[in-house]
């Protein structure tokens, strides 16, 4: 019978009437009017047409253990899931893309001390959900303004390499007066390494030289972080 049954069209009419209400909540109460999978269906229905996509919202969220890591997970990853495309792929990708960039517009150009917090949650979002490591750089002036931001090193899921030197030459080409040194734990456990700490000091050592400070070193894990500063490592 084909498309042309009531019993199709009947459920062509459903998916399209909830689409339609969901979207109407969620432009009434925003983020808090939906819940997560329902977050996460509003984005699969760019990806999926017509078809209910509550079923494979839930069982994302289930998988991945919630939205923001449903949308950051890695494409490889999300394609083993029955009903996930490479357009899907795409559209969290974008999302993802942009809740990055939105994070890291909160904190550019800004004072650290008073942006701490946007500071924490922007790398949160770029790198809590990485399955390797990734060590990043945040220059500051001398008013601890955020100048620029640059991932210097790309490791293993448990070692990323770092030369000092080429953290210190880096701020000096970019005049910075300052950095905060950040890398995530892809363990998800973020309680810093014996080789953390030497490598901390150790670059903390040739900045010095160079009077420029270290103001702080930042594990990002899955769910929580550590600041070097806040340990006395600092």
């Amino acid at each position: 019978m084909g498309d042309g049954s009531p019993k199709s069209g009947g459920a062509r009419d459903h998916s399209a009437g909830h689409r339609d209400r969901l979207r109407d909540r969620f432009m009434k109460a925003g983020v808090d009017g939906v819940q997560d999978y329902e977050l996460l269906e509003l984005v699969l229905f760019r990806a999926i047409m017509r078809v209910d996509v509550k079923r494979l919202a839930k069982e994302l969220i289930t998988t991945f253990g919630g939205f923001s890591q449903a949308i950051a997970a890695p494409p490889e990853r999300l394609k083993e899931i029955k009903g996930v495309s490479d357009r899907v792929v795409q559209e969290f990708k974008i999302v993802h893309a942009a809740a990055v960039k939105l994070s890291q517009e909160r904190v550019l150009k800004r004072p650290v001390v008073s942006s701490w917090n946007d500071l924490i949650a922007y790398c949160r979002s770029a790198m809590a959900d990485e399955k390797t490591e990734l060590f990043r750089i945040l220059f500051l002036d001398r008013k601890n303004i955020l100048i620029a931001d640059e991932v210097q090193q790309r490791g293993t899921v448990d070692h990323t390499p770092v030369y000092p030197r080429e953290v210190v030459k880096r701020a000096l080409e970019l005049g910075a007066s300052a950095i905060i040194l950040v890398h995530n734990h892809p363990s998800g456990d973020p309680t810093p390494s014996r080789a953390d700490i030497d490598m901390t000091n150790q670059i903390a050592g040739a900045a010095k030289a160079l009077n420029i400070s270290v103001h702080d070193h930042l594990i990002i894990g899955h769910k929580d972080h550590a600041s070097f500063k806040s340990l006395g490592l600092l």
